[in-house]
């Protein structure tokens, strides 16, 4: 709104200049260049004398000059001001509520990166309702995390002030997607260093450098190029697999899910059999896997293996019974 009242105030005001300089050239016999002279200087009131003596007509001419382009520039300059003004001030109180956000997040993730495979990241972990925080200094992309209202950090994510001003130390994980390879090996070191505890996934470019992320304190690496091509082939020669992948855990018309649930000490199936705990019966899911607080994975767990506190368990079903089941057992 502020900008349409501007660009109506420079087209008056410009109206009101070729209005003066046509009347001084009709009326007072000026040059052109004379005429839009004694324009500006009445519009200005800068004070200097008339070009020439001026006639009835041409006082006349200068009133309405004077009445008009004086509140006109005065109005422009005005909103000038006021844009300026209102549009720093917009900034300055913008930065300082996503700073206050980013302050309180608690539990959070860490994107170092919004590029391709930080973009799709930040897409899943929102869809999820996840707390996180991007890191990034590309103009564009920083434009899309403010359109999409993401919180963000005008930074660059290889420097300990950005993860230390993105909250590592209430993070529940960082991520790092940049390009490079160096710098994620970079920024694995940095935030290893300051919270040795901290849970980093690392994306590598190159397969040939995973060892290096690894060693520079990455818990997880993932080469995106090798799974892609690792998918299309799969795809190739085992078309049936993929397609039920997909329809059971991309197709949301199915309604299915797969997800894990941490199991409490407390909870109503610690210490009983993938039998006795009735989860099939009750919330019709599908236990895939449970992996020991050990780590070790037992996949497709028999009817006599044991639910134990700390253990984390796999299963496929209906998401609003999996939601009603992480309820009970977590």
């Amino acid at each position: 709104m502020d900008y349409i009242k501007l660009k109506l105030s420079l087209l008056l005001l410009l109206v009101t200049i070729v209005f003066g300089t046509s009347g001084y050239v009709a009326f007072e016999d000026m040059p052109p260049f004379e005429a839009f002279y004694m324009t500006l200087i009445t519009i200005s009131t800068v004070g200097f004398s008339e070009v020439k003596p001026l006639s009835d007509t041409g006082r006349s001419i200068t009133i309405i000059i004077i009445i008009l382009g004086i509140s006109l520039l005065t109005y422009t300059l005005g909103q000038v001001a006021r844009i300026f003004v209102e549009g720093e001030l917009r900034i300055i109180l913008g930065r300082r509520k996503l700073e206050k956000q980013i302050s309180e997040l608690k539990g959070h993730y860490i994107i170092c990166g919004y590029g391709r495979i930080g973009s799709i990241i930040v897409n899943e972990l929102k869809a999820a309702n996840i707390p996180l925080v991007v890191i990034d200094q590309d103009p564009e992309s920083i434009a899309e995390l403010e359109a999409s209202e993401t919180l963000y950090l005008n930074m660059d994510a290889t420097s300990d002030d950005a993860l230390i001003e993105a909250g590592l130390e209430r993070a529940r994980g960082l991520v790092t997607a940049v390009s490079s390879d160096a710098d994620n090996v970079f920024i694995a070191l940095s935030a290893k260093g300051m919270r040795p505890d901290i849970f980093i996934l690392a994306r590598a470019s190159d397969v040939k450098n995973e060892s290096k992320l690894l060693r520079a304190g990455a818990s997880r690496v993932v080469c995106p190029y090798q799974m892609g091509a690792k998918r299309m082939a799969e795809i190739l020669h085992k078309p049936t697999v993929v397609d039920f992948l997909d329809h059971t855990m991309m197709n949301d018309q199915l309604g299915l899910k797969m997800e894990e649930a941490l199991i409490n000490e407390n909870a109503a199936i610690t210490g009983k059999t993938v039998m006795s705990s009735n989860l099939r019966q009750q919330f019709g899911v599908i236990i895939v896997a449970i992996k020991r607080k050990c780590g070790l994975m037992v996949f497709n767990p028999g009817p006599n293996e044991i639910f134990n506190a700390g253990d984390v368990i796999v299963v496929l079903g209906k998401k609003d019974e999996l939601i009603r089941m992480t309820e009970v057992i977590c």
